[in-house]
């Protein structure tokens, strides 16, 4: 499985940026699905995770109320929508994937990650 992450970008505070992971070499199905980020500096937080169809997600207390995580099985992709971004939002953003029963921000439960894309809020 190799998950391949795109969409970041410098955008301006207030601003949008939606992230995709797509997965290649697997399904995305069977497995449960985290966005994770890491400013320079920092230790990796969680983002946001989502259930295997969809149905439950799991967001950090930072992002709540302004990102939004979804999946397209079909696609094999998973997306993170982010509304409302702040300086602090700039990062590295990852997505992982693990065989999991429900949505979780451990970073230790997930075996596949991908590279990461930049995110950069600035005016």
């Amino acid at each position: 499985l190799t998950l391949v992450e795109s969409g970041g970008s410098l955008v301006q505070p207030g601003g949008s940026l939606r992230l995709s992971c797509t997965a290649s070499g697997s399904t995305l199905d069977d497995l449960v699905i985290a966005w994770f980020r890491q400013a320079p500096g920092k230790d990796r937080s969680g983002v946001a995770s989502i259930s295997r169809n969809g149905d439950d997600t799991l967001y950090g207390e930072s992002v709540k109320g302004r990102f939004t995580v979804s999946r397209d099985n079909v696609q094999n992709t998973v997306y993170l929508q982010m509304n409302s971004l702040k300086p602090e939002d700039t990062a590295d953003y990852y997505c992982a994937a693990g065989r999991w029963l429900s949505p979780t921000l451990s970073p230790g439960l997930y075996g596949f990650w991908g590279q990461g894309t930049q995110v950069t809020v600035s005016p």
